[in-house]
């Protein structure tokens, strides 16, 4: 038999039999026995699943909450590495073995967990493994943490965005209820009489009235749908439900991984849109920001809100061509590494880095941040700078 021959079989069995079958040397710890970057992820892919103990009791089905970030990467994972059948059958031996089933299955469990983002994002990726007869379950669990995130960040959405827009509107002829008197003083104050200790206000500023029917914003956000970035899909996914409910934003909403998915027509129930995202899988960036380009109509009014790690899996050159070409028709392109309580995730430095150069600043942002984020890029203002202000890991 051939050496070839012989290190693909050995390349198998070492897979098929895990970790445990590994060589170990006389001064150091396992050797990786031949595998591939590729296989090594593999590897531990499968040993997240099968050399684990299985789940047993109440005790550790309650701790499913704490555990479900690290659930959530390794669904990404073997999205990543195998084919859907086999994926299937891991996510099945999944939900046997943490407990899942049995948490979904029997309400005093469920009771026992408080439910958030992670635990949202597990169940969004399993939903495909679930039995009928829990999903129902596992959409009321949704449901509860969507309620949650709009109670914390939904008034203050609408509170930022709107005064954002009423200010980008500012009127030089206003009627009288609508003067903006401090704006008005000070672009006034070079006109003051000392004589008679006063000023002169030779130009009133104020808002205009519009109709509250038209769109004044056109917001594009394009959510990349991959394991690492499961908190952020979750969080952008009610923002943006939250933010097409304002008449005076036009708001779209794209998820990606190869494939792109416009998901807007569901924006009126958010527990529909995160049920819609498909977590998990391969990344083209260029395709998604190619869709989204092509959504617009008007780049003066237009946000693009690009949440990803950056890291491509398609053409990353006609990716940087496609940015600089959005940045230059006059859109406020903002691209956002991770929008979650997670801290700044793990992403390509050297795209990052030419994103920012492009003109699109590029950097983290906690979902309390968002609001206020979205006012800046309406108003036009220094986004970069914003981001400094505030100590958001940016990106240059």
């Amino acid at each position: 038999m051939n050496e070839a021959l012989l290190g693909e079989r050995l390349r198998r069995w070492r897979l098929v039999l895990g970790s445990s079958a590994a060589s170990t040397s006389a001064t150091g710890p396992a050797a990786d026995d031949g595998l591939s970057s590729r296989d090594v992820g593999m590897d531990r892919a499968l040993a997240a699943v099968y050399d684990a103990a299985p789940v047993v009791g109440q005790h550790r089905d309650a701790g499913l909450g704490a555990s479900a970030p690290a659930v959530t990467r390794w669904l990404g994972d073997i999205r990543t590495y195998f084919p859907a059948p086999l994926v299937r059958i891991l996510q099945q031996d999944a939900l046997e073995r943490l407990g899942l089933r049995r948490m979904l299955v029997e309400p005093e469990l469920l009771e026992a967990i408080e439910p958030d983002v992670h635990l949202v994002g597990m169940l969004l990726s399993l939903r495909g493994a679930l039995p009928e007869r829990t999903r129902e379950t596992a959409r009321a669990v949704v449901g509860k943490v969507v309620k949650e995130i709009e109670r914390r960040l939904a008034a203050e959405l609408h509170r930022s965005v709107l005064g954002a827009l009423d200010r980008a509107a500012r009127n030089r002829r206003p009627r009288l209820p609508d003067v903006d008197w401090p704006a008005t003083i000070r672009a006034n104050l070079k006109h003051y009489q000392p004589e008679v200790r006063t000023i002169i206000a030779e130009t009133l500023i104020g808002y205009a009235r519009r109709r509250r029917v038209a769109a004044l914003k056109d917001v594009v956000l394009i959510v990349d749908q991959s394991g690492s970035m499961t908190s952020s899909v979750v969080y952008a996914g009610v923002l943006a439900a939250s933010l097409a409910s304002l008449r005076a934003v036009k708001t779209r909403l794209i998820v990606f991984d190869t494939a792109v998915v416009d998901l807007t027509e569901h924006l009126a129930e958010p527990v529909d849109v995160l049920f819609g995202t498909q977590l998990g899988g391969g990344t083209d960036i260029n395709r998604a920001v190619a869709y989204g380009q092509s959504l617009v109509t008007r780049a003066a009014d237009t946000i693009m809100v690009l949440i990803t790690d950056l890291f491509e899996g398609g053409d990353e050159t006609a990716l940087v061509a496609r940015i600089k070409s959005i940045v230059d028709s006059g859109v406020t392109l903002v691209v956002l590494l991770a929008l979650s309580d997670d801290g700044t995730p793990s992403y390509d430095h050297k795209l990052a880095a030419t994103c920012a150069a492009l003109g699109g600043p590029v950097f983290a942002c906690t979902p309390e941040r968002f609001p206020e984020l979205l006012a800046c890029a309406i108003r036009r203002e220094d986004i970069a700078a914003w981001a400094v202000r505030h100590d958001l890991h940016v990106a240059s």
